[in-house]
């Protein structure tokens, strides 16, 4: 008898999302090649066969043992979770075979991951998009992260697969740092834990949150676009994106790069809301208005507002760059005689402004415990021969002021141990990390954000509740912080290392009027190549390197 070879595809989990065509030919096979956690999902179909379950390592064998049986003229069906010809079982067949094989072929597609998990989410494949596997068995490393370079630079929808196995730890994080260089932080995403399967799990976060998760095999990401919306409770990437003429390199968020006057006059007569709301994506297309060979200040703190101040009134041309649109309109109020390029930029589009506008120094003022942005900023200095300049407010911290940690991770973990009512003065960004802790979900977290809608949005997301949000803008006083924790009953509170101008010595004064401990995170530690906390400091290195007003 002539074999069969039928590659057959179940889906993720469920039977019925089995399509009825794998279902005729698992009842039309003779012999089943599957692993055996498939088993379950075909079992009414497949009773009384001859059935083969190598383990999961030997896929290649699978393939193999089912070629053998088609050709000894078997009726054969060779098994596959999602579908058989995605990351799966049907490449494997076909490698194996030989040209004069003369058994049947048939390929019964399925339901893989990046549909089933999309399904999950609401509907963020709308439009272009690209899967990657994360696992390096069968592909070199540095092909991942050349793929996903430029599935990033085209601001793709992707989905993630083969995410994170306990010998594979880092590499999901590497990915997402890439992501990060040219897609906003904004960006909406999905983590789908055992799609359609026992123990599903859906989530939905921003992806500048994805690399303080914790993933598995069993996880997915999906990762959308500038254009990803979301929308009671889902996320949408629209079919089409209205105005076709939008430049690749504009992020979501962006309030556009306006002088400093054009800001102003935008805002006055409690205007600022009609600004934020022309500069929401797609409708947004401001033209370009920098200065040449300017002084670039990457801010976004009160400090680093107060040093461009300083550079402007000495006769530089500066560009003031915020990382928010919020922070865009405080630039403009406080700075005087700068310009502001404010929104989510990711590291390509920062790249082409600061070669286009032939900028001279990269002052890098940004928060504290804003790693990354600065180790991107040292980056663009390197590749692009700027000289770079860190600008950061001196350590607060002594060691009778609080329980210093060394970790988000660590300060978590001795929260719990200390309190039962804690209260969070570390912004949005490391949330889940307290809040996924082993015996979190036994304390009560009290959050103190920006009062920015998507930060506040993202506090919810996670599963904190409304009551427990304080939604303001510091720094606080100490009178404030000690009534307000004194009222919540707060037995611990969590900080950073923020310096007086974030406030940190009122925190330390009502905690200790109050008596409860204060758990502070260490600053990450970077190697700058020049670093200064002091803006008589700043404009001496500009003189020596010869940079004149």
């Amino acid at each position: 008898m002539k074999g069969v070879l039928n590659l057959v595809s179940v889906g993720p989990g469920f039977s019925d999302l089995i399509v009825p065509r794998a279902e005729a030919a698992l009842r039309d096979s003779d012999v089943i090649v599957a692993y055996d956690l498939y088993l379950r999902w075909i079992e009414p179909w497949i009773t009384g066969k001859e059935i083969h379950t190598p383990p999961l390592t030997q896929e290649r064998e699978r393939a193999l043992l089912a070629i053998e049986k088609a050709r000894s003229g078997a009726k054969v069906a060779l098994i596959s979770s999602g579908d058989i010809g995605i990351y799966a079982m049907a490449a494997l067949a076909f490698d194996e075979m030989r040209e004069d094989d003369d058994y049947d072929v048939n390929v019964i597609p399925g339901i893989t991951s990046a549909n089933a998990c999309a399904s999950l989410l609401g509907s963020p494949l709308s439009h272009d998009f690209a899967t990657l596997s994360l696992s390096d068995l069968l592909c070199p490393w540095d092909w991942i992260e050349q793929r996903g370079r430029h599935i990033a630079q085209a601001d793709l929808a992707c989905v993630l697969y083969n995410v994170q196995s306990a010998g594979r730890q880092e590499g999901v994080y590497r990915i997402l740092n890439i992501m990060l260089e040219s897609k906003s932080p904004k960006t909406l995403c999905g983590v789908v834990r055992n799609a359609y399967r026992p123990g599903q799990e859906v989530s939905i976060h921003h992806l500048d949150d994805l690399p303080s998760l914790q993933f598995d095999m069993l996880t997915t990401l999906v990762i959308g676009n500038r254009f990803t919306q979301r929308k009671r409770g889902f996320i949408f990437t629209p079919r089409g994106y209205n105005n076709w003429d939008l430049p690749t390199e504009q992020p979501v968020g962006r309030i556009g790069s306006l002088p400093i006057a054009t800001l102003l006059t935008s805002m006055d007569g409690g205007n600022a809301e009609n600004c934020r709301e022309q500069s929401r994506p797609p409708s947004l297309a401001v033209e370009d208005k920098l200065p040449q060979h300017a002084l670039w200040v990457f801010s976004g703190t009160s400090d680093g507002n107060q040093l461009a101040n300083e550079l402007a009134q000495q006769g530089y041309p500066v560009v003031v760059s915020a990382a928010t649109e919020y922070g865009g309109e405080v630039a403009a109020r406080h700075c005087s005689g700068v310009s502001v390029w404010a929104g989510h930029q990711g590291v390509e589009p920062q790249r082409q402004a600061l070669t286009q506008n032939q900028a001279r120094v990269i002052v890098d003022a940004t928060h504290p415990y804003a790693s990354l942005i600065s180790e991107q900023l040292m980056g663009l200095s390197k590749s692009l021969n700027i000289p770079y300049l860190r600008f950061e407010r001196p350590s607060s911290f002594e060691t009778d002021s609080g329980i210093e940690c060394d970790s988000t991770e660590q300060a978590a973990k001795q929260a719990i141990a200390l309190g039962q009512r804690i209260f969070l003065t570390t912004g949005s960004k490391d949330l889940a990390t307290f809040l996924n802790a082993p015996g979190a979900s036994e304390r009560e977290w009290f959050v103190r954000v920006t009062p920015e809608p998507e930060f506040i949005q993202r506090t919810i997301d996670l599963g904190v509740p409304r009551s427990r949000i304080c939604a303001m803008q510091g720094p606080f006083s100490q009178a404030f912080n000690e009534a307000l924790w004194r009222d919540l009953k707060i037995d611990c509170v969590i900080t950073k290392d923020s310096g007086d101008a974030g406030g940190y010595q009122a925190k330390v004064a009502a905690t200790q009027a109050l008596n409860i401990p204060l758990l502070v995170i260490k600053r990450p530690k970077l190697e700058y190549p020049f670093a200064t906390s002091s803006f008589g400091a700043v404009l001496q290195q500009l003189q020596a390197w010869n940079i004149k007003a």
